[in-house]
């Protein structure tokens, strides 16, 4: 069963999304708590995972990140690393009060920017017992200078400048769009072909909430963030980690590179696709099993 929840930051916002009931247990459960990625919505596809999840008799909390969707904040589009960190924790603080979530064993799990997040989240916060980091963004600095041509990286670099010093004299948040809608060469944050046939593939009719643009700080933010640095320190909370291979919006060989670094107990699933295949046919059949297994034996 899916209800609809809301809950306040510290600083006041109101975040909204779902409970997911688990099939099978009435009272306090195993928890997972899900966020999305960068600019994505709960609706882009994480009712997919959070369905599956509940009918192997786990609780799902998912919502809606601060400044998208469902969810209050502004400015509308802004999209701080950091702060939607300090949001999962205290996602994992409120559930903790619910009726119907165990405290005791509460899993996180992030796919893309979000998969980076949970790196962060179960590293820092031991309140966490599991996790599953799904084609996570591990360096944002390497990762943009993949998606970034070298000679268009100083003209973004001086892009941020410009923003700043207007913002500084009063002025509104430069915006930028997340996909590119018609030509390639339009200037996008996530500048490649998958990203444009995922969010207006068949995907968009699911989320009318979805707004295709982002504060151009948002970006920087994303330039300066390096959830992977936190990687070894997640241990000895168990790690699950998917990797499609063929991704090369959040590249395949660095997310590897990473996971090397990370200790026991840990593991690893690899799929034969591109990014956005994660979500769908034959890639979740695989993996949304694995997840869920991996959770169950770590949430108990």
């Amino acid at each position: 069963m899916r209800e609809d929840v809301e809950f306040r930051t510290e600083d006041g916002v109101t975040l909204r999304g779902w409970h997911y009931s688990p099939d099978g247990i009435d009272g306090p459960a195993p928890l997972v708590v899900m966020a999305h990625g960068f600019s994505a919505v709960k609706e882009h596809l994480l009712d997919d995972f959070a369905q599956h999840f509940a009918a192997g008799g786990l609780g799902v909390l998912v919502y809606d990140n601060r400044n998208l969707g469902a969810s209050d904040g502004s400015p509308r589009g802004e999209i701080d690393p950091w702060q939607q960190v300090r949001d999962y924790r205290t996602a994992i603080t409120w559930a903790g009060t619910q009726p119907w979530a165990d405290p005791d064993r509460i899993g996180v799990w992030g796919s893309s920017y979000s998969g980076g997040h949970a790196l962060v989240v179960a590293a820092l916060d031991r309140r966490v017992k599991c996790v599953v980091s799904q084609v996570p963004l591990v360096s944002g600095l390497q990762n943009a200078r993949r998606l970034i041509r070298a000679d268009a990286f100083a003209g973004l670099r001086a892009a941020f400048d410009a923003d700043r010093a207007a913002r500084y004299a009063g002025s509104e948040p430069a915006m930028i769009q997340v996909a590119y809608e018609k030509d390639p060469a339009e200037m996008a944050a996530l500048p490649t072909e998958d990203t444009h046939d995922f969010f207006f593939g068949p995907v968009q009719d699911r989320a009318p909430s979805w707004r295709n643009e982002v504060t151009l700080r948002s970006v920087e933010m994303f330039v300066e963030y390096e959830p992977g640095a936190y990687i070894a320190d997640i241990s000895p909370t168990p790690l699950m980690m998917v990797v499609a291979a063929k991704d090369h919006l959040t590249v395949a060989d660095l997310t590897l590179e990473y996971y090397e670094r990370a200790k026991q107990p840990k593991e690893l699933l690899v799929l034969p696709v591109g990014h956005f295949d994660a979500y769908v046919d034959d890639a979740f059949a695989v993996s949304a099993p694995a997840q869920l297994r991996w959770f169950r034996t770590h949430l108990g």
